[in-house]
Protein backbone atom coordinates (compact mmCIF):
# COMPACT_ATOMS: atom_id res chain seq x y z
CA UNK A 1 0.00 0.00 0.00
CA UNK A 2 1.49 3.60 -1.28
CA UNK A 3 1.82 5.84 1.24
CA UNK A 4 0.67 9.79 0.19
CA UNK A 5 0.97 12.82 2.37
CA UNK A 6 -0.99 15.71 2.09
CA UNK A 7 0.60 18.74 2.86
CA UNK A 8 -1.78 21.31 4.41
CA UNK A 9 -5.17 20.31 6.18
CA UNK A 10 -7.39 22.76 4.51
CA UNK A 11 -10.01 22.24 2.51
CA UNK A 12 -8.75 20.84 -0.20
CA UNK A 13 -6.23 19.39 1.39
CA UNK A 14 -8.45 17.61 3.66
CA UNK A 15 -10.35 16.23 0.75
CA UNK A 16 -7.25 15.42 -1.16
CA UNK A 17 -6.25 12.99 1.77
CA UNK A 18 -9.80 11.24 2.26
CA UNK A 19 -9.76 10.60 -1.77
CA UNK A 20 -6.08 8.78 -1.35
CA UNK A 21 -7.31 6.61 1.53
CA UNK A 22 -10.70 5.88 -0.70
CA UNK A 23 -8.22 5.39 -3.82
CA UNK A 24 -6.93 2.59 -1.68
CA UNK A 25 -3.63 4.07 -0.40
CA UNK A 26 -2.49 4.63 2.85
CA UNK A 27 -3.36 8.15 3.58
CA UNK A 28 -1.45 10.53 6.40
CA UNK A 29 -3.00 14.77 6.56
CA UNK A 30 0.06 17.17 8.24
CA UNK A 31 -1.77 20.14 10.00
CA UNK A 32 1.28 22.97 10.41
CA UNK A 33 -0.21 23.67 14.11
CA UNK A 34 -0.52 20.46 16.25
CA UNK A 35 -3.12 21.52 18.77
CA UNK A 36 -5.53 21.55 15.58
CA UNK A 37 -3.90 18.15 14.23
CA UNK A 38 -4.68 16.81 17.39
CA UNK A 39 -8.28 17.82 17.46
CA UNK A 40 -9.10 16.93 13.51
CA UNK A 41 -7.29 13.66 14.80
CA UNK A 42 -9.59 13.20 17.76
CA UNK A 43 -13.20 14.62 15.87
CA UNK A 44 -12.34 12.71 12.86
CA UNK A 45 -13.73 15.50 10.99
CA UNK A 46 -11.74 18.76 9.90
CA UNK A 47 -14.88 20.76 11.46
CA UNK A 48 -12.96 24.26 10.05
CA UNK A 49 -12.82 23.98 6.50
CA UNK A 50 -14.78 20.55 6.06
CA UNK A 51 -17.80 20.41 8.19
CA UNK A 52 -19.99 17.31 8.07
CA UNK A 53 -17.02 15.27 6.51
CA UNK A 54 -16.36 12.10 8.50
CA UNK A 55 -12.42 11.21 7.71
CA UNK A 56 -11.81 7.48 7.02
CA UNK A 57 -10.33 6.01 9.69
CA UNK A 58 -7.43 4.65 8.14
CA UNK A 59 -6.16 7.97 7.30
CA UNK A 60 -3.68 9.15 9.68
CA UNK A 61 -3.49 13.17 11.06
CA UNK A 62 0.11 14.79 12.58
CA UNK A 63 1.88 17.97 13.19
CA UNK A 64 5.14 16.33 12.51
CA UNK A 65 6.25 16.77 8.86
CA UNK A 66 9.18 14.44 8.60
CA UNK A 67 6.97 11.38 10.09
CA UNK A 68 4.45 12.27 7.18
CA UNK A 69 6.63 12.41 4.36
CA UNK A 70 8.58 9.62 5.65
CA UNK A 71 8.34 6.75 3.56
CA UNK A 72 6.07 8.34 1.10
CA UNK A 73 5.68 7.45 -2.61
CA UNK A 74 3.60 10.87 -3.36
CA UNK A 75 3.50 14.48 -1.73
CA UNK A 76 0.65 16.98 -2.25
CA UNK A 77 1.08 20.30 -1.45
CA UNK A 78 -2.65 21.89 -0.51
CA UNK A 79 -1.31 25.24 0.72
CA UNK A 80 -2.22 28.81 -0.58
CA UNK A 81 0.07 30.13 -3.22
CA UNK A 82 0.93 33.49 -0.97
CA UNK A 83 2.15 30.87 1.91
CA UNK A 84 4.02 27.96 -0.26
CA UNK A 85 7.44 29.33 0.36
CA UNK A 86 7.00 29.59 4.00
CA UNK A 87 5.62 25.67 4.14
CA UNK A 88 8.49 24.75 1.86
CA UNK A 89 11.18 26.33 3.84
CA UNK A 90 9.43 24.62 7.17
CA UNK A 91 9.53 21.23 5.81
CA UNK A 92 12.46 18.57 5.85
CA UNK A 93 14.42 18.16 2.95
CA UNK A 94 13.01 14.37 1.94
CA UNK A 95 13.10 13.45 -1.86
CA UNK A 96 9.24 12.73 -2.19
CA UNK A 97 7.89 13.51 -5.74
CA UNK A 98 5.45 15.96 -5.30
CA UNK A 99 1.85 17.83 -6.52
CA UNK A 100 1.20 20.90 -5.72
CA UNK A 101 -2.43 21.39 -5.34
CA UNK A 102 -2.75 25.18 -5.00
CA UNK A 103 -3.71 27.82 -7.72
CA UNK A 104 -2.20 31.24 -8.37
CA UNK A 105 0.20 33.84 -8.72
CA UNK A 106 2.82 34.67 -5.88
CA UNK A 107 2.09 38.57 -4.87
CA UNK A 108 5.69 39.73 -4.91
CA UNK A 109 7.60 37.80 -7.42
CA UNK A 110 4.91 36.73 -10.24
CA UNK A 111 5.86 33.27 -10.10
CA UNK A 112 3.43 30.48 -10.76
CA UNK A 113 3.75 27.65 -8.36
CA UNK A 114 6.12 24.86 -9.73
CA UNK A 115 8.46 28.38 -10.10
CA UNK A 116 8.08 28.91 -6.47
CA UNK A 117 8.86 25.38 -5.94
CA UNK A 118 12.19 24.84 -8.09
CA UNK A 119 13.41 27.61 -6.32
CA UNK A 120 12.30 26.49 -2.89
CA UNK A 121 13.46 22.92 -3.41
CA UNK A 122 15.63 22.99 -6.80
CA UNK A 123 15.87 19.76 -8.75
CA UNK A 124 12.47 18.35 -7.06
CA UNK A 125 10.51 15.94 -9.21
CA UNK A 126 7.43 17.94 -9.37
CA UNK A 127 4.00 18.66 -11.48
CA UNK A 128 0.44 20.26 -10.35
CA UNK A 129 -2.88 18.44 -9.90
CA UNK A 130 -5.78 21.31 -10.75
CA UNK A 131 -8.93 21.15 -12.61
CA UNK A 132 -12.75 22.02 -11.66
CA UNK A 133 -12.99 20.84 -8.03
CA UNK A 134 -14.52 21.50 -5.20
CA UNK A 135 -13.10 20.32 -2.37
CA UNK A 136 -16.14 19.43 -0.44
CA UNK A 137 -17.92 17.28 -3.21
CA UNK A 138 -14.75 15.62 -3.89
CA UNK A 139 -14.57 14.60 -0.28
CA UNK A 140 -18.37 13.08 -0.56
CA UNK A 141 -17.46 10.49 -3.24
CA UNK A 142 -18.88 12.61 -5.94
CA UNK A 143 -18.05 12.65 -10.01
CA UNK A 144 -14.76 14.46 -10.11
CA UNK A 145 -12.34 14.98 -12.89
CA UNK A 146 -8.52 16.43 -12.60
CA UNK A 147 -5.75 17.29 -14.36
CA UNK A 148 -2.26 16.20 -13.00
CA UNK A 149 0.25 18.15 -15.24
CA UNK A 150 4.60 18.01 -15.50
CA UNK A 151 7.19 17.45 -17.47
CA UNK A 152 7.91 13.90 -15.74
CA UNK A 153 6.27 11.02 -17.43
CA UNK A 154 7.04 8.70 -14.21
CA UNK A 155 5.38 11.38 -11.82
CA UNK A 156 2.02 11.57 -14.20
CA UNK A 157 2.11 7.86 -13.92
CA UNK A 158 2.31 7.37 -10.54
CA UNK A 159 -0.11 10.07 -9.70
CA UNK A 160 -3.05 8.50 -11.83
CA UNK A 161 -2.28 5.16 -10.75
CA UNK A 162 -2.36 6.17 -6.84
CA UNK A 163 -5.00 8.22 -6.79
CA UNK A 164 -7.49 7.58 -9.34
CA UNK A 165 -10.43 6.08 -8.57
CA UNK A 166 -14.01 5.20 -9.81
CA UNK A 167 -15.66 8.97 -8.45
CA UNK A 168 -12.30 10.69 -9.18
CA UNK A 169 -10.57 10.46 -12.39
CA UNK A 170 -7.25 11.85 -13.30
CA UNK A 171 -5.63 12.84 -16.82
CA UNK A 172 -1.99 13.38 -17.27
CA UNK A 173 -1.10 16.65 -19.47
CA UNK A 174 2.50 17.58 -20.25
CA UNK A 175 1.62 21.19 -20.13
CA UNK A 176 2.67 22.35 -16.66
CA UNK A 177 2.56 25.99 -17.46
CA UNK A 178 -0.95 26.00 -18.99
CA UNK A 179 -2.15 24.36 -16.12
CA UNK A 180 -1.27 26.60 -14.02
CA UNK A 181 -1.96 29.54 -15.92
CA UNK A 182 -5.68 28.12 -16.13
CA UNK A 183 -5.11 27.44 -12.61
CA UNK A 184 -4.53 31.07 -11.39
CA UNK A 185 -6.62 33.14 -14.08
CA UNK A 186 -9.67 31.48 -13.84
CA UNK A 187 -9.57 32.61 -10.06
CA UNK A 188 -9.54 36.42 -11.39
CA UNK A 189 -12.10 36.18 -14.11
CA UNK A 190 -14.68 34.13 -11.27
CA UNK A 191 -14.37 37.44 -9.60
CA UNK A 192 -15.81 39.38 -12.43
CA UNK A 193 -18.40 37.08 -13.28
CA UNK A 194 -19.93 37.10 -9.51
CA UNK A 195 -19.56 41.34 -9.73
CA UNK A 196 -21.73 41.36 -13.03
CA UNK A 197 -24.00 39.01 -11.26
CA UNK A 198 -24.02 40.59 -7.87
CA UNK A 199 -25.04 43.78 -9.77
CA UNK A 200 -27.75 42.76 -11.59
CA UNK A 201 -26.01 42.83 -14.81
CA UNK A 202 -27.63 39.80 -16.32
CA UNK A 203 -26.56 36.63 -17.70
CA UNK A 204 -25.52 37.68 -21.13
CA UNK A 205 -22.96 39.60 -19.35
CA UNK A 206 -21.65 36.68 -17.91
CA UNK A 207 -22.14 34.94 -20.56
CA UNK A 208 -19.80 37.36 -22.55
CA UNK A 209 -17.33 38.24 -19.34
CA UNK A 210 -16.01 34.06 -19.09
CA UNK A 211 -16.12 33.72 -22.87
CA UNK A 212 -13.40 37.13 -23.02
CA UNK A 213 -11.81 35.59 -20.02
CA UNK A 214 -11.47 32.34 -21.66
CA UNK A 215 -9.42 34.22 -24.62
CA UNK A 216 -7.08 36.08 -21.99
CA UNK A 217 -6.55 32.77 -20.22
CA UNK A 218 -5.34 31.72 -23.46
CA UNK A 219 -3.33 34.39 -24.63
CA UNK A 220 -1.23 34.35 -21.73
CA UNK A 221 -0.86 30.70 -21.60
CA UNK A 222 0.96 31.01 -25.54
CA UNK A 223 2.91 34.00 -24.37
CA UNK A 224 4.83 31.42 -21.18
CA UNK A 225 5.20 28.95 -23.64
CA UNK A 226 2.15 26.52 -22.66
CA UNK A 227 -0.46 25.47 -25.55
CA UNK A 228 -3.41 26.63 -27.03
CA UNK A 229 -5.49 23.54 -26.26
CA UNK A 230 -4.57 23.52 -22.83
CA UNK A 231 -6.91 26.63 -22.36
CA UNK A 232 -9.70 24.24 -23.82
CA UNK A 233 -9.33 21.47 -20.96
CA UNK A 234 -10.33 20.68 -17.95
CA UNK A 235 -7.63 23.25 -16.11
CA UNK A 236 -8.64 25.93 -18.48
CA UNK A 237 -12.13 25.64 -19.81
CA UNK A 238 -13.56 23.12 -17.21
CA UNK A 239 -12.33 25.26 -14.17
CA UNK A 240 -13.59 28.26 -15.49
CA UNK A 241 -16.65 27.11 -15.95
CA UNK A 242 -17.04 26.23 -12.28
CA UNK A 243 -15.56 28.58 -10.80
CA UNK A 244 -18.18 31.32 -12.81
CA UNK A 245 -20.99 29.41 -12.49
CA UNK A 246 -20.98 27.01 -9.40
CA UNK A 247 -22.12 28.47 -5.95
CA UNK A 248 -19.46 26.73 -3.64
CA UNK A 249 -17.05 29.05 -5.52
CA UNK A 250 -15.20 31.91 -3.11
CA UNK A 251 -13.86 33.62 -5.94
CA UNK A 252 -17.34 34.05 -7.68
CA UNK A 253 -19.16 34.92 -4.11
CA UNK A 254 -16.69 37.23 -3.40
CA UNK A 255 -17.38 39.07 -6.68
CA UNK A 256 -21.24 38.71 -5.92
CA UNK A 257 -20.70 40.23 -2.44
CA UNK A 258 -18.79 43.32 -4.32
CA UNK A 259 -21.54 43.66 -7.00
CA UNK A 260 -23.76 43.71 -4.44
CA UNK A 261 -21.82 47.25 -2.73
CA UNK A 262 -20.56 45.38 -0.05
CA UNK A 263 -16.54 46.18 1.34
CA UNK A 264 -13.62 43.91 -0.15
CA UNK A 265 -12.62 43.92 4.10
CA UNK A 266 -15.64 43.06 5.46
CA UNK A 267 -16.17 40.41 3.09
CA UNK A 268 -12.53 38.87 3.09
CA UNK A 269 -12.61 39.11 7.56
CA UNK A 270 -16.09 36.91 7.53
CA UNK A 271 -14.18 33.94 5.73
CA UNK A 272 -12.22 31.42 7.17
CA UNK A 273 -10.71 30.06 3.82
CA UNK A 274 -8.63 31.92 1.14
CA UNK A 275 -9.92 33.75 -1.71
CA UNK A 276 -7.09 32.73 -4.02
CA UNK A 277 -8.20 35.88 -6.79
CA UNK A 278 -7.61 38.28 -4.72
CA UNK A 279 -3.81 37.86 -4.51
CA UNK A 280 -3.63 36.76 -7.83
CA UNK A 281 -5.40 39.75 -9.60
CA UNK A 282 -2.81 42.25 -9.34
CA UNK A 283 0.83 40.01 -9.60
CA UNK A 284 -1.07 37.88 -13.14
CA UNK A 285 -1.68 41.41 -14.68
CA UNK A 286 2.31 42.70 -13.47
CA UNK A 287 3.37 38.88 -15.09
CA UNK A 288 1.09 39.09 -18.45
CA UNK A 289 2.37 43.18 -18.71
CA UNK A 290 6.16 42.10 -18.38
CA UNK A 291 5.06 39.35 -21.03
CA UNK A 292 3.56 41.53 -23.42
CA UNK A 293 0.37 40.38 -22.85
CA UNK A 294 -3.01 42.71 -22.43
CA UNK A 295 -5.43 41.24 -20.25
CA UNK A 296 -8.17 43.84 -19.74
CA UNK A 297 -11.20 41.67 -17.85
CA UNK A 298 -8.20 40.77 -15.23
CA UNK A 299 -7.00 44.60 -15.66
CA UNK A 300 -10.09 45.65 -14.25
CA UNK A 301 -10.90 43.10 -11.78
CA UNK A 302 -7.25 44.05 -10.06
CA UNK A 303 -8.27 47.74 -9.72
CA UNK A 304 -11.56 46.96 -8.71
CA UNK A 305 -10.03 45.19 -5.82
CA UNK A 306 -7.01 48.08 -4.98
CA UNK A 307 -10.20 50.74 -5.00
CA UNK A 308 -8.99 52.35 -8.12
CA UNK A 309 -12.09 51.99 -10.61
CA UNK A 310 -15.53 50.89 -9.37
CA UNK A 311 -17.40 48.02 -10.99
CA UNK A 312 -19.72 50.38 -13.10
CA UNK A 313 -16.65 52.28 -14.38
CA UNK A 314 -14.66 48.85 -15.44
CA UNK A 315 -18.27 47.56 -17.17
CA UNK A 316 -17.96 51.32 -18.95
CA UNK A 317 -14.20 50.91 -19.69
CA UNK A 318 -14.57 47.08 -21.54
CA UNK A 319 -17.33 47.83 -23.42
CA UNK A 320 -15.97 51.01 -25.09
CA UNK A 321 -13.17 48.64 -25.67
CA UNK A 322 -11.94 49.46 -29.99
CA UNK A 323 -14.38 47.01 -31.76
CA UNK A 324 -12.51 44.49 -33.96
CA UNK A 325 -12.91 40.91 -35.20
CA UNK A 326 -13.54 38.17 -32.66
Amino acid sequence: MARIAVIGAGAWGTALAVQAVRAGGEGVLWARDPARAATIAAARENARYLPGIPLPVALQVTADAEAALAGAALALLAVPVQGMRATLAALPAIAVPLLVCAKGVERDTHRLPLEILAEAWPGAVAGVLTGPNFAHEVARGLPAAAVVAGADPGLRATALALLSGPVFRLYGNDDAIGAQVGGAAKNVIAIAAGAVIGAGLGENARAALVTRGLAELARLTLALGGRAETASGLSGLGDLMLTTAGVGSRNMSLGLALGRGERLADVLAARAGVTEGVATAPALVARARAAGVELPICEAVAELLQGGLTLAEAIARLMARPLRDE
